[in-house]
Parts: C-alpha cells; sequence; structure tokens
C-alpha cells in the first residue's frame, strides 16, 4: 500500500464516528434534470462510468451534482481525475456567537453543519476529507482551501501531515466587513485562502502571464482585495458562506488548465461551478442540502447558456499595449 493510500485509509477509519455525527441521512429530492451519460465528464473525471447516478447534470454534460456526504462520495470518484479542487469546509464557528448585520446584532450560528466537536474531531474531519482529495487530484493538480483562524490551521497542519506541497497563503481582504460590535478586537476582514499541490512532486499549473495582465503588468500579490457577494449574485438563492465569483474566477483561471476538470467537496451555492463553467471547464460539486444543489442547479443552467469567458476574468483596467506586450513576453518564455 502507498504512502497517500495508507494516509486514506487511515484517515477513513478516524472519521467514521465524526461521520456519523456530522451526516444525518438525507432524502434525495425530486430533479427533473437527472439525464443519462455526459461523455464530457466521462473523459475529463471517468463520471460518465461510474454507478452513482447524479443529483443533476447539465445539458451540455460539464456540470455533474452529487448528493449526500462528501465522504462517501468523494471515495466513488475516480483515482487521479481532477486538476483543480476548491473547498470551503465548515469552519466550525457557529457556537452562540454574535455579529453585526444590516446595523444590527445577528447570530453567526449557520447550521449545525458549522458547530465544532472539538479540536481533536475538527482536525479528524478535516484531515479525512482532505486525504479523500488528494487522492481524487491529478499528479500535477492542486487544492485552494478557505477558513478563517477557527479552522485554517487545523486545515494547513492536516496538509503538512498528508504530504501535500504548500505553495501559497492567500489573504482575502473585505473592504467591507461588518463592525465589531464589542471593541474589544480588531474588525475581523480577512479569510485565508491556502493553496498546495498533491505532494512534492507535483509540478503544478500556474497561469503567470494571465495574472501579471489583470494585475497591470505587475507580478500580483498574495493579498486579494474583494468585495463580499453583492445581492445580483444571489439572485437565485442564498447561502450564508457564499463566496464572489471574482474570487473564484481568479483561482480557477489561475491554477486549473484550460478544459480541465474542478470539484467542490462543500458545494453550497455552486460559486465554484459557475466559475468552471464560464471559464471552459467542467465541474463536480458534492453537497448533503439538497435545496443547495437545486439552488446551484439554476446558477448553473444559467452559465451553459453565456459564451465561455477564455480572455478576462472580470472587468478589470484596459490593458495598455505595453501593459499586454509585457504578458505575451512572458507567455512566450
Amino acid at each position: 500500500m502507498g504512502e497517500h493510500a495508507e494516509h486514506a485509509a487511515a484517515s477513513q477509519r478516524a472519521a467514521q464516528p465524526l461521520r456519523r455525527k456530522l451526516e444525518a441521512p438525507l432524502e434525495l429530492p425530486h430533479s427533473s434534470n437527472i439525464v443519462g451519460r455526459s461523455p464530457t465528464l466521462a473523459t475529463t473525471t471517468g463520471l460518465g462510468s461510474h454507478s452513482h447516478a447524479p443529483h443533476w447534470r447539465s445539458p451540455d454534460g460539464r456540470a455533474t451534482l452529487l448528493h449526500g456526504d462528501s465522504l462517501e462520495l468523494l471515495a466513488t470518484l475516480p483515482e487521479a481525475s481532477i486538476d483543480l479542487v476548491f473547498a470551503d469546509p465548515p469552519y466550525f464557528l457557529s457556537n452562540g456567537g454574535t455579529t453585526c448585520k444590516s446595523g444590527r446584532r445577528a447570530s453567526v450560528d449557520k447550521g449545525t453543519w458549522d458547530r465544532s466537536l472539538g479540536v481533536e474531531d475538527n482536525h479528524t474531519f478535516n484531515r479525512a476529507w482532505l486525504s479523500a482529495c488528494q487522492r481524487v487530484l491529478r499528479p500535477n493538480g492542486t487544492i485552494w482551501v478557505s477558513g478563517t483562524s477557527h479552522v485554517i490551521h487545523s486545515v494547513g497542519f492536516a496538509m503538512q501531515q498528508l504530504g501535500y506541497k504548500l505553495l501559497n497563503e492567500i489573504c482575502w481582504e473585505k473592504p467591507n466587513p461588518p463592525p465589531n460590535l464589542s471593541c474589544r478586537y480588531f474588525t475581523h476582514s480577512t479569510e485565508t485562502i491556502l493553496w498546495a499541490a498533491r505532494d512534492r512532486k507535483s509540478k503544478h499549473h500556474f497561469d503567470y502571464p494571465a495574472m501579471r495582465i489583470e494585475n497591470g503588468g505587475k507580478q500580483m500579490k498574495s493579498v486579494w482585495r474583494m468585495m463580499a457577494p453583492g445581492r445580483a449574485e444571489k439572485s437565485y438563492g442564498n447561502h450564508p458562506t457564499q463566496k464572489p465569483i471574482e474570487l473564484l474566477l481568479r483561482i480557477v483561471r489561475a491554477a486549473c488548465p484550460p478544459g480541465g476538470s474542478v470539484l467542490d467537496p462543500f458545494n453550497g451555492s455552486g460559486t465554484t461551478g459557475v466559475a468552471a463553467l464560464r471559464t471552459g471547464r467542467s465541474y463536480v460539486g458534492i453537497d448533503r442540502d439538497g435545496s443547495y444543489l437545486q439552488l446551484t442547479s439554476r446558477r448553473l443552467l444559467d452559465e451553459t447558456g453565456r459564451p465561455i469567458d477564455g480572455t478576462q476574468l472580470h472587468a478589470g483596467p484596459v490593458l495598455t499595449p505595453r501593459i499586454a506586450r509585457a504578458g505575451l513576453r512572458v507567455a512566450a518564455r
């Protein structure tokens, strides 16, 4: 048994009691959009030949949503089939705290899935799903994991234990954070995103020229200033931990090869899937909550009618000839 297989087996065994605490049985809601095998996903991930029926699949076959326990469903995906994983796992901060929302004190509790089970059980869970993601990553694949101080240090330690190769620590700065009502702390205005390759031998993909062009001809730094999602991004429904599409577009464009495959084991509102389809990648999303998968399917159906954006992440500064030439020179090296 190889090193990764041993890690995966150990983590799966350790996670059995925790999985029973986290995952309650769910009845699969009716979906009129379940379709047959997709040549696109069969080519990119091997899902087309898998026996597990998808909860939903896009008409063009580029997106598949799976309903259920992430650990169980990750174990059914083909080994070394995914180019990029983005994960926004439970932060374990729904423990009776409060925040400021629309000028008023509000609870930060997001649901039972976000409640802490204690430091050791939280870490066991993080190591288990990270090991499962490592198994499905291609040899040169990478993973991005977002989190706050409640969870991100455990994630980083688990990555080191599993043999991931840490590449960058991105600081997402929010220019419009809610104020700190207690006035006893600095205002929380950042989240950390860890970027790591599958192992030390990985030769990860990084579209440096595109990131340099987007940044006005200069190297892009690891501090990204972006607004939280606005109303327009939540027009299909609301998720308490939804990430801005601008953030996911940058991640997918930077680190997933053109035409590659993207996986989100905690699908949520499906922003990762929107970014994948918008940039010409395929997508697999997993979630235990059928209502969020329905929300995601509506968003992804809207994306299938849009042209693929292969040139620009968002409406950024106009590129001058000098900036464009700088990016082209780098690309030619």
